[in-house]
């Protein structure tokens, strides 16, 4: 509620639910070329990436699929639910002998206000090195 009284529940907003009307999930596409990288190979490379501005957490980069190694990926059983983009796939990064699990996401089939995701994937940067992008 944005008149700061408290919901039916007795919080005020911020106190363990999510004020849908002042969250935001921006998607542009990104300015610049962007990259990723795990274990010293590229696996991700594009000029047509998207970047993602959401309340609360930093920017991330999307790739489109044609863009990223998919060599490199494979598809784990993980699944997550966003509110605001839906239901995500997680991919398991492998170069070599080196492996960041469940380090990729994807919303193959988004939610209508998230629909330029579909077709593309993001990388956890604390797990795969995300340059670019002007994020």
């Amino acid at each position: 509620r944005r008149d700061g009284l408290p919901s039916p529940g007795g919080r005020k907003p911020g106190e363990g639910e999510a004020v849908k009307d002042e969250h935001r999930v921006d998607i542009e596409r990104c300015r610049g070329r962007a990259s990723a990288a795990y274990a010293g190979e590229t696996i991700a490379d594009s000029a047509r990436a998207l970047m993602v501005r959401e309340t609360g957490h930093p920017p991330v980069v999307y790739f489109p699929v044609a863009d990223v190694a998919m060599r490199r990926l494979r598809a784990t059983d993980r699944r997550t639910r966003c509110p605001w983009k839906g239901e995500a796939s997680y991919w398991t990064v492998a170069v070599g002998e080196s492996e960041a699990g469940n380090a990729a996401w994807g919303y193959p089939d988004p939610i209508p206000a998230a629909a330029a995701l579909k077709g593309h994937i993001a990388f956890y940067a604390d797990r795969i090195e995300v340059n670019g992008g002007d994020g």
